[in-house]
């Protein structure tokens, strides 16, 4: 891949972060942004500014949290907006201007895999923002180099992708989207012009994602342990046995989209 020929598209979502390139004449193809062991098209939304201002996102910011946990931020999409600063490492941060540093790097290592920039580049966000949070972002975006940056609502990405794939003719589309920390719904509208847009009031229901699924989950596990309610929970070892457990209930509940039964170890 050379450097310009392409498009770079980024979903920075609650829990998650993906991006895609996309050349003339070629399916998009996602891009892997974690390294080493944890080498995947798709890393945690967790992001730690050093002391020098370097910037890490993904597991490698979460492996940081345990040594240095002030200088790692997390939830950020969801205050994008809120006027109250996020601290980091004692210095106040915006939501959107960490959104923003998560772009940047995105953007900045993809040019590095493909030998240079993209020719353009997309930013997908919630449907449910308003004008001021898609402004407050491009704001921050050129805050970072990045001025040019197209941002686009989430269901209208899926919808043109949807619409590239099946030779969608003018007409209506419902986009669902079951996120790591809500659901949302939208319907789209393709005019004969080719042009996407939302109609009608789109819906979104808090509290009904991954995370909250990864939640029921753990406390089904802890309810069947009558000794886990016992337990000093600021024991490190406790504490430690806390993290290895819901890890194994997020892995459940993956593995139940495909099996009927799993099984789950407690120590």
């Amino acid at each position: 891949m050379r450097g310009m020929d392409y498009w770079l598209g980024i979903d920075v979502g609650s829990t998650c972060i993906s991006a895609a390139v996309c050349r003339a004449g070629l399916p998009p193809e996602p891009v892997t942004l974690g390294s080493g062991d944890a080498a995947s098209v798709v890393v945690s939304s967790a992001v730690c500014v050093g002391a020098e201002g370097d910037v890490v996102v993904g597991e490698a910011a979460e492996a940081r949290a345990e040594g240095d946990p002030d200088r790692v931020v997390r939830g950020f999409v969801g205050r994008v907006g809120d006027e109250v600063p996020m601290v980091v490492g004692g210095v106040p941060y915006s939501a959107a201007g960490v959104l923003a540093l998560v772009v940047r790097w995105v953007v900045d290592r993809v040019a590095v895999g493909a030998g240079g920039p993209a020719a353009g580049v997309v930013v997908t966000y919630p449907v449910g923002w308003g004008a001021y949070k898609v402004g407050v972002v491009a704001q921050a975006l050129a805050g970072v180099g990045l001025p040019g940056v197209r941002l686009c609502s989430e269901p209208v990405a899926a919808a043109v992708r949807h619409g590239a794939r099946e030779k969608l003719s003018a007409g209506v589309v419902a986009v669902y989207d079951l996120g790591g920390a809500s659901c949302d719904a939208a319907v789209i509208q393709k005019d004969r012009s080719g042009n996407f847009s939302v109609i009608g009031q789109p819906a979104r229901l808090g509290h009904v994602g991954g995370v909250d699924f990864d939640d029921a989950v753990f406390g089904r596990v802890v309810n069947a342990v009558p000794e886990w309610g016992g337990l000093d929970a600021e024991d490190p070892g406790v504490l430690a046995a806390g993290v290895v457990l819901r890890r194994e209930c997020r892995g459940a509940k993956e593995a139940l989209s495909a099996d009927t039964e799993v099984r789950i170890p407690v120590v």
